[in-house]
């Protein structure tokens, strides 16, 4: 186990009866917030409105970013900059998912540099030392962001997604109410659903498992515990016992614990440019491209077979077998029919309509957004590898 410095300072209100302590928290900072949503739905909820009347009720002034659209854009992010700025605000409050968490923190940071443009902070690849204060409500689970320190911003001009990190823009607070996701649909509960998975997959799970045996079984309890109750989540969608489950399995994805004392990689996050290319919802883009990856991988380098064996027989309900290449070949195809039959997402880009114009320039963002010049991850991929994979999705 490498050496690491483990640090997560974000307070955690969790459940039915948090919300009378947002005012506590905001007040901390200052008497003025900036809002952003997570669309109209958000907008005209019961939650929006008792989020403005806990923060008038208490002398809070309150501005409105607006909705933040999925993948949040740099334009919209520059726009909560200038408000921050021309209003002296000192709290920056995100009521809905990971984009709009992703939103604020991106706002954060920008509010206390020079720069009015979100994108020349994000290009100088430095890390975050000082921010706003921002405090997470999420509404769906699924990225973990009320709890990380890092964030991801779409460039809709140049087709590239790239991000922030620092302690400075992990939230003070989060507010984890499992009842504000009883309303998401279905569709969505399974993306962000998959969302939790692959932070798990691909950033934490395949490692030296006798250097992090503490770590690896961790993220293998969750990633278990997450396929099993998704599901029950998605027969029930007033199941509390699996949102809460859900809720909270995605801030412990993305924490930094289950990645302390080792590096990552997290290849499939890199690959998955179909939300900025395409505007597809981020969950969905990895539901399309995971076992294209595991396929194509297994071909190219039979190594990886225990470990894409251990993962259907630990993880996905398989069967151990004798023959570590035939697991690995089961573990792909458990984790395509879990994809396709419990989660209800679409195996190839044909069935939602995407067509192979763009596979080329996403070959090349994917080495260059998340590399410099090969995607490095569990194993590394240069550009026509990534390209190869992305005709595998079709």
């Amino acid at each position: 186990m490498n050496d690491f410095q483990f640090q997560n300072t974000t307070k955690v209100y969790f459940g039915k009866h948090q919300l009378q302590h947002l005012h506590q928290e905001v007040l901390k900072y200052g008497q003025k917030v900036l809002i952003a949503d997570g669309g109209e739905f958000i907008r005209q909820s019961p939650l929006y409105a008792q989020v403005l009347k806990e923060l008038t009720d208490n002398g809070i002034q309150i501005f409105e970013l607006g909705s933040v659209e999925p993948n949040p854009r740099h334009t919209t992010v520059n726009r909560g900059v200038k408000l921050c700025k021309g209003n002296n605000i000192q709290t920056v409050l995100a009521v809905g998912g990971g984009s709009t968490i992703d939103c604020c923190k991106a706002i954060a940071a920008t509010s206390c540099t020079d720069e009015d443009d979100v994108w020349t902070l994000i290009e100088k690849r430095e890390p975050i030392n000082q921010a706003l204060a921002v405090i997470a409500m999420p509404t769906i689970a699924s990225t973990g962001s009320e709890m990380d320190k890092s964030c991801v911003i779409a460039n809709e001009e140049l087709h590239l997604k790239k991000g922030l990190n620092g302690e400075a823009i992990r939230p003070k607070a989060a507010f984890l109410n499992p009842e504000n996701t009883f309303t998401v649909p279905a569709r969505q509960t399974a993306c962000g659903g998959f969302d939790i998975m692959m932070h798990l997959l691909d950033m934490n799970y395949f490692v030296d498992s006798d250097k992090y045996p503490l770590q690896f079984n961790v993220v293998e309890t969750l990633l278990r515990t997450i396929r099993e109750q998704l599901p029950i989540a998605l027969r029930e969608p007033e199941n509390y016992e699996a949102r809460a489950t859900l809720l909270w399995g995605a801030s412990w994805a993305l924490n930094s614990f289950c990645t302390s004392g080792f590096k990552t990689a997290p290849s499939n996050h890199g690959l998955e440019q179909f939300s900025a290319f395409y505007d597809q919802t981020h969950g969905l883009g990895l539901a399309l491209v995971v076992t294209k990856w595991m396929t194509y991988l297994l071909e190219k380098d039979p190594t990886v077979a225990p470990d894409f064996a251990r993962l259907g027989t630990n993880v996905l309900g398989c069967q151990p077998v004798d023959d570590v290449i035939e697991g690995a070949k089961n573990a792909i195809k458990a984790f395509d029919a879990f994809i396709v039959n419990d989660l209800g997402l679409p195996r190839t880009m044909t069935e939602i309509g995407l067509n192979d114009s763009k596979l080329s320039e996403m070959a090349h963002a994917a080495v260059t957004g998340y590399g410099d010049g090969t995607l490095k991850g569990y194993r590394e991929l240069t550009e026509a590898d990534c390209l190869a994979i992305y005709k595998m999705c079709l």
